[in-house]
């Protein structure tokens, strides 16, 4: 099992401090967060991304998933929070075209940085747009992404979420087979899956080869926010003998979005009890 870490975290930080922090942890990847305050991908310059790859070169670390699934850096402000829109199902089209040119950016600053794929998600419904339509508008702008990421080799991955356009794993399961293109699956977070009261072995079944990337973290009594593994409900060592199963051997990234105020000791934290769980699985 091969883990690393979100610099969504490290939203106090710079990428850079945050790429340093997650290498002295002890993790062998890295998930880069590209909204602001890390890798805003409209402000980003050449110097930057020669800078990031030298630290990521010195530290080992490899870059396990770009997140494009946030777009705080849209309202110019300093507080962080999960903000989903514009989104690719925005019915306002110039909302939303600034959605997929922000998207085919982070796909450009994937390839550049050597990440496998960049992460986005569905947005949440608009009022006066009905689930139908605003999946129509969501298609249409994943289809153009879809043949962006092709050329440059970058996959996409969905992420579903409670109270999202595309919450469920049936829902991205249903829209990965309508695209129809290897280049199209989910990331998977799997916490969000708990609190949906979702069954890992029936979530991976359904998905099969087309989950691209994972997030993980602990979820207690099926509140959606985000806890130190070892802090809630999930049962870890069931989560990743279903992984193996299903023969998932990409990364597993730590999202701990919920701890600005002590990212390191968090990711240090989580790391710890995770690598204690696979240990004693080994020897079980």
């Amino acid at each position: 099992m091969k883990f690393s870490f979100s610099t969504n975290a490290f939203v106090r930080h710079s990428v850079f401090d945050a790429v340093r922090r997650i290498s002295e942890a002890g993790y062998s990847g890295v998930e880069l967060l590209a909204d602001a305050p890390h890798l805003y991908a409209t402000s980003v310059t050449d110097e930057d991304l020669g800078e990031l790859q030298a630290l990521l070169d010195s530290t080992g670390l490899q870059v396990a998933n770009v997140n494009a699934n946030t777009a705080v850096g849209y309202y110019g402000r300093d507080f962080w929070e999960p903000l989903f829109e514009p989104s690719l199902a925005n019915p306002d089209p110039a909302l939303r075209g600034w959605r997929i040119d922000y998207s085919r950016r982070c796909i450009d600053l994937a390839a550049a940085l050597g990440s496998p794929s960049v992460s986005v998600t569905s947005g949440r419904m608009v009022p006066g747009t009905p689930p139908d339509e605003a999946l129509t508008l969501l298609k249409a702008s994943l289809r153009e992404l879809i043949e962006y990421a092709a050329v440059r080799g970058v996959r996409i991955g969905m992420e579903y979420e409670p109270g999202l356009l595309v919450e469920r794993v049936e829902e991205l399961a249903e829209l990965i087979e309508e695209m129809g293109s290897e280049w199209f699956g989910a990331n998977l977070d799997l916490g969000h899956s708990h609190v949906l009261g979702e069954d890992p072995e029936t979530v991976l079944t359904l998905l099969g080869s087309k989950v691209f990337h994972v997030h993980l973290e602990d979820i207690r009594s099926c509140k959606h926010y985000h806890l130190i593994p070892g802090l809630g409900d999930i049962d870890f060592e069931r989560l990743f003998h279903v992984l193996r199963n299903h023969n998932y051997d990409g990364y597993v990234t730590v999202e701990l979005y919920t701890y600005p105020h002590r990212p390191k000791e968090a990711a240090e934290l989580a790391l710890r009890h995770l690598q204690a769980l696979l240990a004693s699985n080994r020897k079980g």
